[in-house]
């Protein structure tokens, strides 16, 4: 794991939503985010089956994750991200998978797959993501000033 990595799962596992949602974050290979939830019945829909509201989120942190380590000591924002719900899921841990399918210096572009604890995939997921050059994070430098200091 690279000292990005390591700085990015830091921040992430003690992170509010991290906590609340119970998920941890690790770098399993070279380029690639994970996201592990364990089940949690406060997180399903009145009939039962995790929220896709819950679904979502992990696509979302699983690519911004993904991107985030390429950039180092700067934000990332998700500009967009577009979810396919595969299968339902009842009572049952899940964990999401990121990488970025096409890096550039303004843009990246990620797919995320989420799968349940049997390794079955449940949804199927794209983002873009984009580095916010003047907001630090995650034991970055200071940030210039605003454009033209």
């Amino acid at each position: 794991m690279t000292e990005r990595e390591a700085a990015l799962v830091r921040e992430f596992n003690a992170a509010p939503i991290a906590r609340c949602f119970g998920m941890t974050l690790s770098y399993p290979e070279p380029g690639v985010a994970r996201v592990d939830l364990p089940y949690n019945p406060q997180l399903d829909h009145a009939l039962h089956g995790i929220h896709g509201g819950v679904i979502a989120t992990l696509v979302d942190i699983a690519g911004w994750f993904a991107s985030a380590a390429r950039h180092d000591g700067c934000w990332v924002a998700t500009a967009e991200f577009r979810v396919h719900t595969l299968e339902h899921v009842e009572r049952r841990a899940l964990f999401g998978l990121g990488r970025v399918l096409r890096p550039g210096r303004t843009l990246d572009v990620c797919e995320m797959r989420i799968h349940d604890e049997t390794g079955r995939l449940v949804a199927l997921g794209t983002g873009t993501f984009v580095p916010q050059r003047r907001l630090a994070f995650a034991d970055g430098p200071t940030p210039p000033g605003p454009r033209g200091a």
